[in-house]
């Protein structure tokens, strides 16, 4: 019998590979605002915690007025809309992890910070039928670590807090957790830095998807 009722999941550094494609409407926003480009690397580090906040690092710190973010931020994600999945991919595991999931009964959702479109876009191209229930940031609602769009997810669910696994990257999953009273795992391939994942105390820190089928259908209790 698995050890939880549902497993709620980051998208971004957990499920799918988005570095690159982030990468390239970053730096499309750049260009038109005559910025300098950024790396992958920069991308993955400035990632996290929404579009806009990753527009707002991307930019120089003198262009940061209140009024380039929002230009910025309109630029990215008219650009973002068209350009989300051209080099995106899964991380290895991942689908085999999800359906083995959902063959031992788990119920299975997305809580991301990326924009909603983008999020029910990408999900419905690489996972389709796979989810219970999808949660983007919408404009006007808060973002994780606050964790009301877990909670909302789980209550479409219909589990409570403490009969769900959280699976994320970041030590804003790791803070979406705690706050949600949820048990968390914290996936090392993902957009962080191992060092940082431990810091946060999650559960464990998976290093691939075959770790973290094993505890949320609590094959590690069984060993």
């Amino acid at each position: 019998m698995a050890k939880y009722a549902a497993v709620v999941f980051d998208l971004d550094g957990t499920l799918l590979n988005t570095a690159e494609d982030l990468r390239g409407a970053v730096n499309y926003t750049m260009s038109a605002f005559g910025c300098p480009p950024r790396t992958v690397e920069e991308v993955r580090l400035f990632a996290g915690n929404g579009i806009r906040k990753l527009v707002e690092r991307s930019l120089p710190e003198a262009k940061r007025t209140a009024d380039t973010v929002e230009r910025a931020y309109r630029t990215f994600c008219d650009y973002y809309a068209l350009h989300t999945a051209e080099k995106t991919v899964p991380y290895p595991g991942v689908p085999a992890l999800l359906s083995l999931l959902s063959g031992g009964g788990l119920r299975l959702a997305v809580v991301s910070n990326k924009a909603e479109f983008a999020v029910r876009s990408l999900c419905e191209k690489f996972f389709p039928g796979v989810f219970s229930a999808v949660v983007g940031a919408r404009e006007g609602s808060p973002k994780k670590p606050d964790p009301s769009g877990v909670l909302a997810a789980l209550e479409k669910l219909g589990v409570e807090p403490c009969g769900g696994l959280y699976v994320g990257d970041s030590d804003v999953d790791g803070e979406t957790a705690k706050n949600a009273g949820m048990d968390c795992v914290l996936v090392s391939w993902g957009f962080r830095e191992r060092g940082l994942l431990e810091a946060m105390h999650p559960l464990a820190v998976a290093d691939d998807a075959a770790a973290v089928a094993k505890i949320a259908l609590g094959k590690e209790a069984e060993k």
